[in-house]
């Protein structure tokens, strides 16, 4: 069981129910509190007495200590979050842990109170981070697999010193246009269509919308080489328009040919 919980400032609460707390993703969290959740509860089944041979309760759990982490790196008070581990059958323990949490909330108030980000600044970076979300998931694959075996181990999985690196080094992806071939390998499996590029046209990552996932740097052919990573330093500006067009050169009848083509 998991939830998202809208606590206003009435008995009122908001739930959102999935079949397992593993399928709560770092992306459900931060909208909530993105679209003005004080706080979000999630309860799932006791630490390896899962139904499923997934466990997916200890990636839950890695999942809210890295995202308690990420609240506090934006201005955030990680208390708004809070996961619990129960049994379907302790429905009493359910109801005193949930009215514990929303105390806890309704103290803290709205958000943005008191030492916290303010709301105007805090949309921008909630959006921010969203973006690096696919990002986020690959450089910090083998924490968010683990398995904790007990809360002492909670607060040392990630540092604030490991978060504030994460996002002061993030990388970046850039087509080089001199080795661009325009084969549309990276064009075609960009998950979010951020690559501007056609036949015998020069690629370009539109980095508005690169959510830095890797997937063109890891389909370029290597032969080619033409996505590099980049990072502590600004992307180049993309060549214009009218500069992209590749011409290529054969043989044809023992003379040389020179092909533009623009399709």
């Amino acid at each position: 069981m998991a939830g998202v919980s809208r606590l206003q400032y009435s008995t009122e609460i908001k739930l959102i129910r999935v079949m397992c707390s593993g399928r709560v993703d770092l992306e459900f969290i931060l909208r909530a509190f993105s679209n003005g959740m004080d706080g979000v509860f999630i309860g799932g089944c006791r630490l390896n007495e899962c139904n499923y041979i997934t466990h997916g309760n200890y990636d839950a759990l890695n999942m809210v200590l890295l995202c308690r982490k990420i609240m506090e790196h934006i201005g955030l008070n990680p208390q708004r979050l809070s996961i619990e581990f129960m049994s379907s059958g302790e429905g009493i323990r359910f109801t005193e842990v949930v009215d514990d949490f929303c105390k806890k909330v309704r103290k803290l108030g709205p958000l943005g109170n008191g030492t916290e980000i303010n709301q105007d600044e805090l949309k921008p970076k909630l959006a921010e981070v969203r973006k690096l979300i696919p990002y986020i998931k690959i450089v910090k694959r083998k924490k968010l697999t683990s398995r904790l075996e007990n809360e002492e181990e909670y607060d040392k999985l990630f540092s604030s010193e490991e978060i504030d690196k994460l996002f002061s080094e993030v990388v970046s992806y850039y087509i080089d246009p001199d080795k661009c071939q325009a084969c549309m390998i990276c064009h075609k499996r960009c998950p979010v269509e951020a690559i501007v590029g056609a036949k015998n046209r020069i690629h370009v990552i539109d980095q508005d919308k690169c959510i830095k996932c890797g997937t063109c740097f890891e389909a370029c052919p290597p032969r080619f080489g033409a996505v590099k990573t980049l990072c502590g330093q600004p992307v180049p500006h993309p060549i214009p328009e009218e500069e992209r067009t590749i011409v290529r050169k054969r043989k044809k009848s023992g003379i040389n040919a020179s092909i533009t083509t623009d399709i």
